[in-house]
């Protein structure tokens, strides 16, 4: 089974129901029906957590986050992920720090709408709707 890094703003987009939550959903389901074994980062969870709670309600949020972790996996960010981040020519350190995780786990692909921010990793990079239609066409997922 392939492994997905679901980044903050797809995370927000599904709970905050904002622009791209449709393609949020779509992946969501995909997660939940196992088609595709997600992981995420605490920072993750805590921006997504500090987004939602400013701009809605902070039991909502931590509601949403309880149900969200019974099928998406926290990957660690260690000494080696904040070393390999610190090292790394990303131009933002937060982005940095996901990409590592994700690597280190050998993710196969990156879930996120922050394409350009994650170009100087080797990790594939896809929208929530991309990997939604690789699925529904069984394309050959090979990173």
């Amino acid at each position: 089974m392939i492994s997905i890094f679901v980044d903050s703003d797809v995370i927000i987009d599904l709970l905050a129901k904002r622009e791209h939550y449709l393609e949020a959903a779509r992946l969501l389901s995909i997660i939940r029906e196992k088609k595709v074994q997600a992981y995420t980062t605490p920072i993750v969870l805590s921006n997504v957590d500090y987004i939602v709670a400013k701009y809605g309600n902070r039991d909502k949020s931590k509601k949403a986050i309880r149900i969200l972790r019974k099928y998406i996996g926290i990957l660690s960010v260690g000494e080696a992920t904040v070393d390999s981040a610190l090292e790394s020519s990303f131009a933002d350190f937060e982005d940095a720090l996901q990409y590592y995780a994700a690597e280190i786990r050998e993710i196969d692909f990156i879930v996120t709408r922050n394409e350009k921010d994650y170009r100087k990793g080797k990790i594939r990079i896809l929208n929530a709707q991309q990997l939604v239609d690789i699925c529904a066409t069984g394309e050959d997922m090979d990173a």
